[in-house]
């Protein structure tokens, strides 16, 4: 009876190892390596990625109509834009490059070398249907931006539906040459393809996009991660004459360190959590002032991604930084007691002797600083700082102060104070040096590049310009 059911056990475990399912628009030219990324997958994690083969364009018009499905991978960059555009994609990642060329029978018998050579009498020459497969989209571009399409496309004898029925023809016989993209024609041995100089210039982008519609967007985005893995899917892309990306490695559950100035932190951090819980990974925050922050990265700690508090804190790690980017601004003001007790107006106010005044640490804190650049413009540093009894590494530690009496004025941030602003009295400082900008950028030795893009592009998205705002910032990302 034991051993019966322990077989039992062991049978029911193995029909239920697939416990999920995905759908994936797939174009027709990606089937090769799609179809065995989606088994490796299945056999390690058992998820079923179900494929639905067919050329980019016919697949965007059944996903534009069906509402439904995971992932959608196109042959070039332009179909997942025009996706976009429609509102069906959340996130995108670059596969592989694919290069548009002349395919021929293998040994090439009947001697085509250049674009004329297709206009012989007896050559039977065919390509890709423009308004169903990327390949044939762009055969027309190219075609009509050389001025050659009236001419080529008059000799076309016929026009299939997916770049993979037009090679396979060429493989039987039917035809004799056709434009196929680089990558195809090297899955056929009983293919050669010239590649013209002149088309460089038309390489493509294949991208995989996680579609709005996925019941389940995190399974989604972890198989878009195991197929752009450089130490996974690309390994296929590559095998099968593909030219992959230098893409992030493969972790089931990555993480990501962020480094950010405590400032912002209000600003993203629901946003940073949404991020974790949809993309299925950590993200380790370091929030402090941006002193320490820039020290530690120049003693050697290399976060993914740094949102600094003010620029002139990124200026001095920039070189390890790219795709840098303005994200927001908040001013520099005085935050007293919701009574104003001292009858505090300005910055010269501040000069008053016997006051009890905070300030952020400039060594530490890039407010810290930005206050020391403040005051020398003003010219009365010297006179406010003999009533400084305390300099922070963060703001928030002089608001706290301020709320317990400890200190009857501080220079804050007005995104420090905007959601306490009933209980304390903010004044504007009326200067041009009284504003910071913050910006965010990507570590360039960062081992997930990728997926720390897809953070900064939350942390810069339409989304997150809400919380800003209703944290006291201004807005200035256009992504």
């Amino acid at each position: 009876m034991l051993i019966t059911g322990l077989l039992f056990s062991c049978q029911n475990s193995k029909e239920n190892k697939t416990t999920q399912e995905l759908t994936m628009y797939c174009a027709a030219g990606m089937k090769a390596a799609v179809s065995k990324i989606a088994n490796d997958y299945q056999q390690e994690y058992g998820v079923k990625v179900n494929l639905q083969y067919g050329g980019s364009g016919t697949l965007l018009s059944n996903l534009s109509i069906a509402k439904r499905g995971d992932l959608y991978l196109a042959a070039d960059q332009s179909y997942i834009e025009k996706a976009m555009d429609k509102g069906l994609i959340e996130e995108t990642q670059p596969l592989a490059f694919l290069k548009p060329v002349i395919a021929v029978a293998v040994n090439n018998p009947k001697s085509i070398y250049k674009l004329d050579d297709l206009k012989k009498d007896n050559i039977k020459f065919a390509i890709a249907n423009p308004d169903a497969a990327s390949i044939g989209r762009l055969t027309r571009k190219i075609l009509m931006e050389t001025g050659r399409w009236e001419e080529i496309s008059s000799i076309i004898s016929v026009m299939k539906p997916t770049v993979n029925e037009v090679a396979n023809d060429i493989k039987i016989g039917t035809i004799d040459a056709a434009i196929i993209w680089d990558a195809v024609a090297n899955q056929y041995p009983e293919l050669d393809f010239l590649s013209l100089p002149e088309w460089d210039k038309y390489k493509q982008q294949t991208t995989v996009g996680v579609l709005k519609s996925s019941k389940n967007p995190t399974e989604a985005l972890k198989f878009l991660r195991y197929l752009s893995a450089s130490d996974k899917g690309l390994l296929t892309f590559s095998a099968l004459g593909y030219s992959p990306i230098q893409g992030d490695p493969w972790n089931e559950k990555p993480e990501l360190l962020f480094y950010s100035g405590g400032v912002n932190r209000l600003a993203i951090e629901k946003t940073i959590q949404a991020f974790e819980k949809r993309e299925g990974v950590d993200v380790i925050r370091v929030y402090n002032g941006c002193g320490i922050l820039v020290s530690q990265m120049k003693a050697g700690q290399q976060p993914d991604a740094y949102l600094s508090c003010d620029v002139t804190f990124m200026d001095e790690v920039q070189g390890s930084f790219q795709e840098i980017n303005n994200v927001s601004t908040t001013d520099i003001v005085i935050a007293t007691s919701k009574e104003n007790d001292k009858n505090l107006m300005t910055l010269e106010d501040l000069t008053r002797p016997g006051l009890k005044l905070g300030v952020c640490n400039p060594k530490q804190s890039a407010l810290g600083a930005l206050t020391v650049s403040l005051l020398d413009n003003v010219g009365i540093r010297e006179d406010i700082m003999k009533n400084v009894v305390v300099q922070t590494p963060t703001a928030d530690l002089l608001v706290n102060q301020l709320r317990t009496g400890a200190l009857d004025a501080a220079i804050v941030y007005s995104a420090n104070v905007a959601s306490i602003q009933d209980k304390l009295t903010v004044l504007k400082i009326d200067a041009v040096a009284a504003t910071a900008t913050q910006n965010i950028g990507i570590n360039t030795s960062s081992d997930y590049k990728f997926l720390t893009r897809r953070l900064y592009q939350r942390i810069t998205s339409e989304a997150s310009k809400k919380l800003y705002l209703e944290n006291g910032f201004g807005w200035l990302s256009e992504n």
